[in-house]
């Protein structure tokens, strides 16, 4: 067990593979800020009751820049030693082609799965120390290389716009590099994997948090599955 001082600030915490993730690090002695999108009980919030103190909750929309703003604030002065961003969605018909996407739906994921996790990112960097980690959720389908079978467009799309975004903000910080990751965590039984997913959360999550504690001592980007592989950009 580690300090409960190390803090991870997981955005996107509120269940799924978020809130399996915090639990994940609160069974390791870590200090978890989670974040929520609004007042809802979720499971976020019965693993703050269980969790004596471990667990901070906090509101976020990741699409909301007066809401980044306003936590950035709050969290002011505090130290992060990882800053990771979980939040995300998939098109509500995954499997409708780029050109008959209505611009809604499009901007839509675009902006959770892109522009809102770059936003935090931007915003919260400064709170964390040379030795901490900034990192994201990716997929395997935002590999550009790999797509060989199409499907899934816009979700594939924005993950790859993220991993994009990464790298520019990578390239910004290669003079003081810190430990940055994207994780590709496979296909996960959550809400947003669906049922018939192969991997369940419970064989998953323990090497996730392997992954990015180890990637902690690794300055710059790297693009990882959950075995910490490199997928191809």
């Amino acid at each position: 067990m580690v300090s409960p001082l190390i803090t991870i600030l997981i955005a996107g915490a509120s269940r799924g593979l978020g809130h399996a993730l915090a639990a994940e690090f609160v069974s390791r002695g870590w200090h978890v800020i989670g974040t929520v999108r609004d007042d809802r009980p979720t499971p976020l919030h019965d693993l703050a009751k269980a969790s004596d103190g471990q667990v901070r909750i906090e509101t976020l929309d990741i699409n909301a820049p007066d809401q980044i703003a306003a936590l950035r604030d709050r969290l002011a002065g505090e130290v992060l030693d990882m800053l990771f961003v979980n939040a995300g969605t998939t098109a509500d018909d995954e499997h409708v082609h780029i050109g008959i996407v209505s611009t809604d739906e499009f901007v839509r994921v675009m902006v959770t799965n892109a522009l809102g996790p770059m936003r935090v990112i931007e915003a919260m960097q400064d709170l964390v120390p040379a030795d901490g980690l900034i990192g994201a959720m990716s997929s395997g389908q935002g590999s550009i290389a790999n797509n060989e079978r199409g499907l899934r467009e816009v979700y594939r799309g924005s993950k790859a716009a993220l991993n994009m975004f990464m790298r520019s903000f990578a390239a910004r910080e290669a003079d003081a590099p810190r430990a940055m990751l994207l994780l590709a965590p496979g296909w996960i039984r959550t809400d947003l994997g669906g049922p018939d997913a192969p991997f369940t959360m419970e064989e998953t999550v323990p090497l996730l948090a392997d992954l990015m504690i180890a990637k902690r001592s690794t300055p710059g980007l790297q693009y990882l599955d959950r075995f910490g592989e490199t997928v191809p950009w």
